[in-house]
């Protein structure tokens, strides 16, 4: 009986962990899921947080997958359902963020750094050739070079 019991118990194990590893549902609609399947490219997962939706395994990535694919079914628009998500999840779950006031820091602070850096460096190496002052040789530094010259010409030929 404990055999029996036990053997039953680790078959249900085995079809509970089947079930809970067998892919999502896909649907039968082809523009449905070609429609998923873009708009989840655009989607960010909330688990990993660099992948897009489309990408993601994460359980939450299913869900969120199955939930745009009932939309869809009911006749929702790309962009109601872009309005939903974003009012349930906020900004985030745009991978492309929109470009707000919020955002700004995000979309031109690379460039102002940039620029900043660059006008920086333009700036030291102006003080830096202005800094240099070009004056000639006297004739005893010409020859004191001349000399030294001569003297390493001579240990190379030897």
């Amino acid at each position: 009986m404990k055999r029996t019991s036990a053997a039953l118990l680790l078959l249900l194990l085995a079809v509970a962990a089947l079930a809970q590893d067998a892919p999502t549902a896909s649907g039968d609609d082809p523009v449905i899921e070609n429609r998923l399947n873009n708009l989840a490219k655009e989607l960010r997962c909330l688990v990993c947080q660099n992948e897009t939706l489309a990408d993601s395994q994460a359980g939450l990535a299913d869900d969120l997958r199955r939930e745009i694919r009932e939309q869809m079914k009911a006749g929702k628009s790309d962009k109601e359902i872009i309005s939903f998500l974003t009012q349930r999840y906020g900004q985030f779950i745009l991978y492309r963020p929109q470009v707000t006031p919020t955002t700004y820091l995000l979309w031109f602070g690379p460039f102002v750094l940039l620029f900043g850096g660059l006008a920086i460096l333009f700036h030291y190496i102006r003080s830096r050739r202005d800094a240099i002052r070009e004056t000639p040789l006297t004739s005893e530094e010409r020859n004191r070079a001349t000399e030294l010259l001569n003297t390493e010409s001579r240990k190379e030929i030897a």
